[in-house]
């Protein structure tokens, strides 16, 4: 039995054939159709989420499985004080897979060791968010026809954001892969990423403050919205808010085969019209996202189809 705790638990190999099945469910939809018949998904969200929690559900949904679970803790019996450990001993008597999404830094590795079914991260408070960090490769590799050789511009909130944390902790075994890093001094990379995931792996990055000035040499450029949820005060979420916002007149200093992802939501980050741009491909992301979760679904409970 096997977890996704972190896009670190598979190896580059494993990745590529993740990708490659992913790519082949969106080729032959019918082929995956009944797959998970039989088989039952439980969703157990204790943080608000749409596109990660409904995602999953589709995923599930499309090969022909069930789902179940919760969209808030306080719709659940952690309003009444149950642990995490409890509460995945008595998931694994209800379903066959369960995705958790939590406030708290560690709380899917605590369930995952007290699960009798396969436990997919789907997001920890600023740490990881492995199930978007998939998306995001498969996005990359299918719009660019590859994932090394790359300049990826990550800009905004790259302190809490674990979107980021995750993406780079994927690339990184890529070969060819150099970062700019976009983002106010107050939410600049944390050094322990810094340090010990770029500078230990010998990755070339440059940090800038100004979007204008990265833009010309992206391949990628990886927006994210400032977090309100992860400021200690409001003062400093409103100072921070629309510190980028990207819109047609930024998007001419880009080239023109480079593009535009956002985990989303957004807010203020990206214009709307931005949106007609071919090289916003952030929509498109979203549509990846499930055919990149029903490739791992297949590949946690160990389903081949001919």
């Amino acid at each position: 039995m096997r977890h996704l705790m972190s896009p670190l638990d598979f190896s580059v190999e494993e990745l590529d054939n993740l990708l490659d099945l992913a790519q082949d469910i969106e080729a032959n939809p019918a082929k995956y159709a009944h797959a998970c018949e039989g088989k039952k998904l439980a969703t157990l969200f204790y943080e608000p989420s749409t596109r990660t929690r409904l995602s999953h559900e589709a995923a599930m949904l499309n090969l022909g499985g069930s789902v179940m679970g919760f969209a808030s803790s306080d719709s659940s019996s952690a309003s009444k004080g149950e642990s995490v450990a409890d509460t995945i001993r008595v998931i694994s008597c209800y379903a066959d897979i369960c995705a958790m999404r939590h406030p708290k830094e560690g709380a899917p590795m605590v369930a995952c060791q007290h699960s009798t079914i396969p436990v997919i991260n789907a997001g920890d408070g600023g740490h990881q968010h492995p199930t978007q960090t998939l998306t995001d490769l498969l996005t990359i590799r299918n719009l660019k026809g590859r994932l090394n050789n790359m300049t990826i511009g990550l800009c905004g909130d790259l302190k809490f954001g674990r979107t980021v944390h995750s993406l780079i902790n994927a690339l990184v075994r890529y070969e060819g892969i150099r970062f700019i890093l976009i983002s106010p001094e107050e939410l600049r990379l944390p050094d322990y990423i810094r340090h010990e995931v770029l500078d230990r792996n010998n990755i070339p990055y440059e940090e800038v403050v100004r979007l204008e000035d990265a833009l010309p040499s992206l391949d990628i450029l990886y927006m994210t919205r400032v977090q309100k949820e992860r400021f200690f005060n409001e003062e400093d979420y409103v100072r921070m808010k629309d510190f980028y916002i990207l819109d047609k007149e930024k998007m001419k200093l880009a080239p023109e085969d480079m593009y535009v992802l956002h985990p989303l939501p957004r807010v203020n980050e990206i214009a709307v019209e931005v949106d007609d741009d071919p090289r916003a491909a952030y929509f498109r992301q979203v549509q990846y996202g499930v055919y990149v979760r029903m490739a791992l679904i297949l590949t946690l409970l160990d389903i081949h189809v001919d």
